[in-house]
């Protein structure tokens, strides 16, 4: 795959990268006065071939032929429906077992669904069972509450399979951490779930927009947000209720905490974790850096703190130090009021790109000031200008403070597939030999850094620098 995914040096493949990237070369800089700039590239390079050896030595190569996968599902709560979904219109899998600890409710509702598509699936509760008696296994699939993923992964991971993991990779980062080293120890392919990585949209504007044009010019400022409506918390069916002695095996109180884990501290990690994450790995992407500090604002200012202990609202500002030099970048996620949904937006002196998930949402507006954007039309990279209208000659002026609106290119590219399909798609693809992951592990991990220190900032109540050595596994 192309490297603009920032995808390190993946362990699936015999090929060891011995070029320093721009990537390298960046966080080496902002190290230079300890280690010096190019003993700290070195020093990182030298410590990703030896853990890459250490996994090629413990892998068993994957048959390129290979066909049919035999699949496992780990959790299919809501996000693992929305997997399973997707992963219903990927040919060559055969699903083999799935696990889920409420089993009258999720756990039937998937095995009637798979067996409608004609998969025979074995049914568990319990995930060490099913490690322990399915042995035709090639990967897992897991989506069960942050919490958790360490664990499973780490498990399933020396159990022998190739692991897709839902983003957050881990709720804290020594457990991310500990699912590297697994990764690395037995040389299976792990993929976190930031499923942009692989959306058509994002990977066009990244190489067409950001790399290859540079029609933006220079970035120097970014903003982004996910807002949702106010929700109620989410029920069940009183006859469902799982026992008491179940839930508190498996990590939870009470049937309230288990379907809303998401607000619970120690279980989730809050709106910035559930939502945040997907657009703050955008940023480190298109940036082509990690930040070097956040400062961040956020509380629960609207729902029940006892149910919801995590903030309902998150103001976030981040310093990078890019290829292009310095950029601000702010973030907001809140959980009362859904306007203007969830998008990004990256703006240069020569130009601005908004882009979401969301289809039909994604365009680029070249400032009045900048160079003909002509070329780039006639290439298709973006459509020809919607001229934005101005006020006619003659007619009420603009006020001087006013600049006149840049015209709209829309991005020529939508995914029309489920957004989690291409994303899934590749790992099953590089568990063929056939790609390499777009977010591998070390990439899950440089997010979750970026993220989780949200949450530090909003307790400490003030600006937090990051030391580039916390990317550094």
């Amino acid at each position: 795959m192309n490297d603009q995914k920032r995808t390190p040096k993946d362990s699936s493949t015999g090929e060891e990268k011995k070029k320093i990237n721009r990537r390298d070369f960046l966080q080496g800089a902002a190290t230079a006065p300890v280690l010096g700039l190019f003993g700290y590239a070195l020093y990182k390079q030298q410590s990703y071939e030896k853990a890459q050896k250490a996994a090629l030595l413990n892998s068993k190569p994957v048959p390129s032929g290979l066909s049919d996968i035999n699949v496992a599902l780990l959790g299919v709560g809501a996000q693992g429906d929305v997997l399973l979904n997707a992963m219903l219109k990927i040919p060559g899998l055969k699903f083999r077992a799935v696990c889920d600890i409420w089993t009258d409710f999720n756990l039937k509702k998937a095995v009637n669904l798979l067996g409608k598509y004609k998969h025979t699936v074995n049914a568990y509760e319990d995930y060490r069972e099913m490690l322990d008696k399915e042995k035709g296994l090639d990967a897992v699939v897991i989506a069960t509450p942050d919490f958790w993923h360490a664990q499973h992964t780490i498990d399933c991971l020396k159990a022998g399979l190739h692991v897709y993991c839902e983003k957050e990779m881990s709720n804290t980062l020594e457990g991310a951490r500990k699912m590297v080293q697994a990764r690395n120890e037995t040389g299976k392919l792990l993929q976190i779930g930031h499923q942009r990585r692989s959306h058509p949209k994002y990977i066009h504007c990244y190489e067409k927009v950001i790399q290859e044009t540079k029609m933006l010019g220079r970035i120097a400022t970014v903003s982004g947000q996910w807002n949702r409506a106010v929700q109620p918390d989410i029920g069940w069916p009183e006859k469902y209720a799982m026992p008491t002695d179940r839930l508190k095996k498996f990590g939870f109180q009470n049937m309230h905490q288990f379907r809303n884990w998401r607000w619970y501290k120690g279980l989730g990690g809050g709106p910035i974790v559930d939502l945040g994450s997907h657009q703050i790995d955008i940023y480190s992407w298109y940036l082509g850096s990690n930040p070097i500090s956040v400062m961040a604002s956020g509380g629960t200012d609207y729902y029940e703190p006892k149910t919801h202990e995590w903030y309902d609202t998150a103001m976030v500002v981040y310093e990078y130090d890019t290829p292009q030099g310095r950029a601000r970048a702010f973030y907001q996620t809140q959980t009362t009021n859904s306007a203007n949904g969830y998008f990004e937006c990256f703006m240069g002196d020569q130009g601005t790109l908004v882009i979401s998930e969301a289809g039909g949402r994604g365009s680029a507006y070249r400032e009045k000031s900048a160079p003909a954007w002509d070329e780039w039309v006639q290439k298709g990279y973006i459509s020809a200008p919607k001229v934005l209208e101005t006020p006619a000659a003659g007619s009420v002026a603009l006020d001087v403070r006013e600049t006149v609106p840049a015209d709209e290119h829309k991005i020529p590219v939508e995914l029309y597939d489920p957004y989690h399909k291409p994303h899934l798609e590749n790992f099953f693809n590089a568990v063929r030999g056939n790609e390499k992951l777009n977010c591998p592990a070390e990439i899950g991990y440089e997010t979750a850094v970026a993220v989780l220190k949200v949450n530090e900032a909003i307790e400490a109540g003030r600006k937090l620098t990051f030391d580039p050595k916390e990317f550094i596994l």
